[in-house]
């Protein structure tokens, strides 16, 4: 799994904003007449000092900065005992000056306190937002992975969708086949091997040219053919103009598939499909004959209109009346396999 990108803050951030409220707090020193050039050295040298330590400080414990996820308020203990650490810290700056250059006039202690208590209120609200920011944007990219990974488990389970019924009843009308003798035994073997061998190929693929999913159409067809006999016609009027657009593989055959799986075929009540182009969409469109005691949920056709809006960020069309039963999918030109 992947790690988490730790919170960081450019120490140009911290040491640039240090040194610039150094400059601000030696600011009044520069107006006062009794002030010398080391007063305001010195003064500088205590913010400065204090801002730094103030800084890591509230990196390091306010919280954490880690993969830890918190969701704190913004006032809560934590921002107490900064306070109090900064006070002491600056009691010690002050004092350690005063001894290591032998100071006997400084500014009251109180200014000290009161200009570190501001510092430290600035620089730990400044690093929780940042930090509450840093959260969110994480949050953000997390979620997005979670959805690509799902949505990537999702496809890969859609495309091993060709349904294991279809084989066992292509197997069992080869053995019809076989048993009688048909002289086009050799041939459905052959467009059977060449289903499978399709299968394979394009199983790893988003998206295919439409002129190779017509072609393990073809395949396809020639089996249910050998099944149904005349009680399947399929009309394609595909305008070959469109052959070099792409399509999921796969999409018409489950189409089709699950056409049959709704409608009557058979010799009596032949099943006629037709596939055609309009605009950029290709239309696949059936009589209605529904079988009696099937109940459709609509799973296949969500499947399918999932795999479209996760590879081409556009969805299927369905279009129905008492008669006749359409499915539009979009086809596109702009598509790269991974």
């Amino acid at each position: 799994m992947e790690k988490v990108k730790r919170f960081q803050v450019s120490s140009k951030v911290i040491w640039g904003s240090s040194i610039a409220l150094a400059i601000l707090a030696s600011i009044p020193k520069l107006f006062d007449g009794d002030s010398t050039p080391g007063d305001i050295i010195i003064n500088s040298s205590i913010t400065l000092l204090f801002s730094v330590f103030i800084w890591y400080y509230n990196m390091y414990s306010l919280p954490k900065f880690s993969s830890q996820r918190t969701h704190q308020s913004l006032f809560n203990w934590k921002l107490l005992l900064s306070v109090v650490m900064g006070i002491v810290v600056m009691v010690i700056l002050v004092i350690g000056h005063q001894e290591l250059f032998q100071i006997s006039k400084m500014d009251a202690p109180i200014m000290f306190e009161l200009r570190g208590v501001l510092i430290n209120l600035i620089v730990y609200m400044f690093l929780h937002l940042l930090f509450q920011n840093y959260q969110t944007q994480q949050m953000g990219v997390e979620l997005e992975r979670t959805k690509a990974v799902n949505l990537g488990a999702q496809y890969e389970l859609l495309k091993q969708q060709v349904n294991p019924h279809f084989l066992f009843n292509s197997l069992n009308t080869l053995k019809s086949m076989v048993d009688i003798q048909d002289p086009q035994s050799s041939d459905f073997i052959l467009k059977l091997s060449d289903f499978y061998r399709f299968t394979l190929e394009s199983r790893k693929l988003d998206l295919i040219p439409l002129k190779e999913e017509l072609q393990i159409l073809d395949s396809y067809v020639y089996l249910l053919k050998a099944r149904f006999e005349d009680g399947f016609v399929l009309e394609n009027k595909v305008d070959q103009r469109q052959y070099d657009s792409a399509v999921p593989p796969f999409t018409l055959q489950l189409l089709i598939e699950n056409c049959i799986k709704h409608n009557v075929v058979s010799l009596d009540k032949p099943l006629h499909i037709k596939l055609y182009t309009e605009g950029d969409f290709l239309v696949i469109e059936n009589q209605i004959q529904l079988k009696r005691g099937v109940l459709s949920t609509g799973v296949g056709l969500d499947n399918i209109n999932q795999r479209f809006s996760h590879l081409i960020h556009r969805e299927i069309e369905i279009e129905k009346n008492e008669t006749t039963f359409k499915v539009k999918i979009p086809m596109t030109y702009d598509y790269c396999n991974n």
